[in-house]
């Protein structure tokens, strides 16, 4: 590994630590009804992403394989399975507490490039406080590894179409694609690349007054 590479490993894993330390923090400030309100996963209520969130620390990979086997080889029905189960075992306290003691875990997606871990933190961690309308930005130089990390296979895999579209960031220099603007705050466009559909209101079109591709809006 060259010294750039090995800089580049130790600033993603202290962005990942110092993501889920924060992440943890926000957990604990929750009340009874925002644990229990919506996510913008579908049918994940705020618990069950914070369950899903700790999976990969308390899971070893022939846990892995056996809650596959379980789910007939289906990853979707396998993660949605045991976000339900580990949401009604684990108390809210207990949730954020996980995050917080595997804040240096060096778990991330299967498959997924040296940003993964940090992705799926930071997109999670969106999903819970952008359904809340919380204030928690992500800082910047997190954001910038992320969106600078996006990729037409990544798209693909979130079945992301943006043909004929730009997005731009409303709050940072940053745009991907080729076409009609789209603007939104970063975090916001951030998770248009990750497969989610945003709350309406937050996805703008430019000067043109362009229409928002209705796939990329709630």
């Amino acid at each position: 590994m060259s010294r750039s590479d090995s800089t580049a490993k130790t600033a993603i894993a202290a962005a990942t630590a110092a993501e889920r330390r924060e992440l943890a923090d926000v957990l604990d400030s929750l009340s009874p009804a925002q644990w229990d309100a919506p996510s913008l996963c579908a049918g994940w209520r705020v618990r069950e992403v914070a369950a899903h969130m700790s999976l990969g620390f308390r899971t070893s990979p022939a846990g892995f394989a056996a809650e596959l086997l379980r789910a007939r080889g289906n990853p979707h029905r396998m993660t949605d399975r045991t976000a339900r189960r580990d949401a009604a075992a684990f108390t809210p306290r207990e949730l954020a507490a996980l995050l917080r003691e595997n804040a240096g875990h060096p778990w991330k997606p299967p498959a997924a490039g040296p940003t993964g871990g940090l992705a799926h933190d930071v997109v999670h961690g969106l999903d819970i406080t952008l359904a809340l309308g919380h204030p928690r930005r992500v800082p910047e130089d997190r954001l910038r590894l992320l969106l600078d990390a996006v990729t037409p296979r990544g798209l693909r895999f979130f079945g992301v179409d943006l043909t004929g579209t730009t997005l731009r960031a409303d709050d940072l220099d940053w745009s991907y694609g080729a076409g009609t603007p789209l603007y939104a705050d970063a975090q916001d466009l951030l998770l248009v690349c990750f497969g989610r559909r945003l709350p309406a209101g937050r996805l703008h079109g430019g000067p043109e007054g362009s229409r928002v591709p209705p796939t990329l809006v709630a």
